[in-house]
């Protein structure tokens, strides 16, 4: 008889290893190592799922991740790229009542900062009165002169502040550093919570889990408060796609309906911020932040910016706009002030801190630099004037904390002795169980009318390895959700408006860049599909013996010459440079563009790079050219048949129209010429792609007339030229400025003009001059268009 293998508890078979690191907390065991009661519920959800279904699980994570776009950018010495996000699927879980004691203390902090940055910038009697050292404030290089004095127009300096913070060995929460300058990580924090909510969407239901939709919701209320009236809207100021956080300045501006804007979308006209749009320049009064101050202005910051505004900081002097946080609020970020700040609260607020933050020294202090001295061997010794946590360090700091005292007797007025804590530690998911890993959580605090809100959970980063240093995701950490959760059911929350009275909104501004982006985006996958025809009906014809120097394959060839194609090279490396220009320009408006059709044009990336370093001829490369033409079909249909019909939608239309006109007028001046070689029209209709239409429409053989009917002046054929200014006269109706006071303006007027053209001529009279002329006249337009709304 077989005995039955005696049970084991899932729960002991899921901690089997895990165990607390010495000298640090951890979040899941207490200092008896027992589960904490918050934990037990999710533990035991967890040990109940196979290791199987909790792979397949932490995969759905990462696929609504991948799905969604959401990614951050990592940097080396070589370049920059788009990583996935490094999610660490099993959350953090802290206590609704534990949760409350650290949203009292971050709020009392944030109006400490609050008071600190105002009186900086104000009377300056820290300075005076002796509790802030002066050359801390004036060799700050965050510290804004121009901003001295000049009280922000909503009234307040911070409306946005992060904590980093940590729990130490005995429990308590304390502050390891102070984020004002652009606050980043609350768009990712509700991205964690999407991804997490479907790995444990059957637990994530019913675990009281705290809703982050009202923190979002009270931000955006509180920001759309500062407009001056309803007719403007908030804008987020971004440094471009370049910044590491991009994709969170896309995500949270689609999230709260702010207009995504950068430097250039700017014009400061006479002391008013204005956007320039397609209708010209309208007002804007509410800026959210979120590149580095410095930068925001080049003509009184920093000249050699250029992703600034020139005259923004003239407009805040004003009073004409709130940008938030205000210019110069970076100066508090430094480690130096952790220093002084414990006081200061004292000073300041009549009350301690309530959650400390950690033990600095600065030393440019006699006592204190002695102190760090003396003590070198448990202090970690940095740069005053950072704002890198403790464990942060740059090379040069690297090399001198190998030998400290030199570099603190040298320079010590610009250096910190922080305390070199433990960081406490948190289940993270590796090889297939719980282990502890080392975790820094980011919590967010909001100013909202009725005083500060702190966000009920933020995101923790989360170690590689045990170093502390290994939680920067730059160094391969990962993110993990905060589930604040309750005793208490917790009500579903949503910040989809719902309105008692149905109101149909407007169709919003368009800034010049993002219509000028979405214009050359239509243009630049047009180029690519017609590069894709043209090199397949080389290769379709190369099989043949002695094609090449058949008069057809060498006019093809001069052709696709004209369009940076060598026929006798790989194609691919040109086809990728094609499509990485299309995908450079939906980056530039990812708060505008699909998803889906962002990653359409990712595919397309993805399938240049597939044909790179191949022999692709003959039958070879059809077949991966047609299913490259494929693709780009899937992407028109997901641009034309799913985007709404908003004034980006018609710029886009317009430059593939554009395109498509001038690449037609192209391709019929070179093979439908009188003179052509012999297949040249057939070779015409193909790459027209009009072939089933040409035999259903002219019962006769290909003529020169039956092919100029079809692909340059049937009004009906999609691929026609008349059909492309069709196209761009129908869609620059519906754009602004379109009728000036009954008067036709110089952009429909000359669109008018060449359609008429166009549309009154027979077969015979579009002669091979007319057709090149009409390629001039596309590239004329081009300019008037960027003239009209662009410039």
């Amino acid at each position: 008889m077989t005995r039955a293998a005696p049970y084991k508890d899932p729960v002991l078979s899921l901690l089997e290893g895990y165990e607390r690191l010495p000298g640090a907390a951890d979040e899941l065991l207490d200092g008896a190592g027992q589960i904490r009661p918050v934990w037990k519920p999710f533990v035991q959800h967890l040990a109940r799922l196979p290791k199987d279904v909790v792979a397949s699980r932490f995969a759905r994570g990462d696929q609504y991740l991948r799905d969604a776009g959401v990614f951050y950018r990592l940097y080396s010495e070589a370049d920059s790229a788009e990583r996935a996000w490094p999610l660490s699927h099993v959350p953090v879980i802290v206590h609704e009542k534990e949760w409350n004691g650290i949203a009292a203390g971050l709020a009392q902090r944030a109006e400490l900062l609050e008071k600190v940055i105002a009186d900086l910038y104000g009377p300056a009697s820290l300075v005076s009165d002796g509790h802030l050292p002066p050359q801390l404030v004036a060799q700050n290089p965050e510290w804004l002169r121009p901003l001295v004095g000049v009280r922000p127009h909503g009234g307040h300096f911070l409306n946005i502040v992060a904590f980093d913070i940590g729990r130490s060995p005995d429990g308590s929460w304390f502050v390891m550093g102070d984020r004002t300058q652009a606050p980043s990580g609350a768009g990712f924090a509700l991205e964690n919570r999407m991804a997490t909510g479907r790995v444990f969407s059957d637990f994530f239901a019913t675990a009281n889990v705290e809703r982050l939709a009202a923190f979002f919701r009270a931000f955006r209320d509180s920001l759309n408060g500062l407009r001056r009236n309803d007719a403007t809207r908030v804008g987020i100021l971004t440094p471009g796609p370049m910044n590491d956080t991009y994709y969170e300045h896309t995500y949270i501006a689609r999230y709260l309906g702010f207009l995504l804007l950068e430097g250039e979308d700017l014009a400061v006209q006479d002391g008013q911020v204005m956007v320039r749009t397609v209708a010209g320049l309208k007002p804007i009064d509410v800026l959210w932040r979120r590149l580095d101050a410095r930068f925001a202005d080049p003509l009184e910051l920093n000249g050699a910016s250029r992703i600034g505004t020139p005259g923004l900081v003239g407009a805040v002097r004003a009073g004409h706009v709130s940008v938030v946080n205000a210019l110069g609020s970076g100066l508090i970020e430094s480690r130096a002030f952790l220093a002084f700040l414990p006081r200061i609260c004292e000073v300041l607020m009549g009350e301690p801190l309530k959650m400390p933050n950690i033990a600095t020294w600065w030393c440019g202090q006699k006592t204190e630099r002695d102190f760090v001295l003396e003590n070198t061997d448990r202090l970690l010794v940095g740069r005053a004037l950072t704002n890198r946590l403790p464990f942060e360090t740059d090379p040069s700091e690297e090399v001198a904390r190998k030998a400290p005292r030199p570099w603190i007797e040298e320079q010590g007025a610009e250096l910190v002795g922080q305390e070199a804590v433990t960081l406490s530690t948190t289940p993270a998911w590796v090889d297939g169980h719980l282990a502890p890993m080392p975790m820094l959580l980011r919590a967010f605090a909001v100013r909202t009318p009725e005083g500060w809100q702190v966000m009920p959970g933020g995101y923790a980063r989360i170690g590689k390895t045990r170093e502390a240093s290994a939680i920067a995701m730059q160094r391969g950490g990962a993110v993990a959700d905060v589930w604040v959760v309750s005793d208490r059911p917790v009500a579903p929350d949503t910040n989809i408006p719902q309105p008692e009275v149905f109101v149909r909104s407007g169709m919003g501004v368009l800034p010049s860049r993002a219509a000028d982006n979405l214009y050359w985006l239509g243009r630049y996958v047009e180029r690519v599909e017609t590069a894709v025809r043209l090199l397949r009906a080389w290769h379709l014809r190369i099989a043949e013996p002695g094609s090449t120097d058949r008069p057809l394959m060498r006019r093809l060839s001069e052709h696709l010459k004209g369009q940076g194609f060598d026929p006798g090279q790989p194609f691919a490396d040109r086809l990728a440079e094609r499509v990485a220009a299309a995908r450079g320009c939906a980056n530039k408006v990812r708060d505008r563009f699909s998803t889906d059709g962002y990653f359409a044009l990712g595919d397309l990336a993805e399938a240049a790079a597939r044909m790179r370093g191949r022999d692709l001829t003959g039958d070879d490369a059809v077949r991966e050219l047609s299913g490259f033409l494929r693709q780009i079909g899937g992407f028109s249909g997901l641009v034309h048949e799913n985007m709404y019909r908003f004034t980006g939608w018609r710029f886009l239309t317009i430059g593939r129209a554009l395109e498509r006109a001038n690449s037609m007028a192209w391709l019929l001046s070179t093979f439908a010429d009188p003179g052509g070689p012999e297949g040249a029209l057939d070779l015409a209709v193909e790459v027209g792609d009009s072939v089933m239409t040409h035999r259903r429409r002219y019962t006769v053989a290909t003529s020169r007339s039956t092919v100029i009917d079809l692909l340059a002046l049937d009004a009906r054929n999609p691929r026609s030229v008349l059909f492309q200014f069709s196209e761009m006269k129908a869609q620059v109706a519906e754009l602004p400025g379109s009728e000036t006071l009954g008067l036709m303006p110089r952009l429909p007027r000359r669109l008018l003009e060449l359609h008429t053209g166009i549309a009154v001529l027979g077969p015979d009279e579009m002669t091979t001059e007319r057709l090149r002329a009409l390629r001039g006249a596309t590239a004329d337009l081009s300019g008037l268009i960027a003239e009209t709304y662009f410039q």
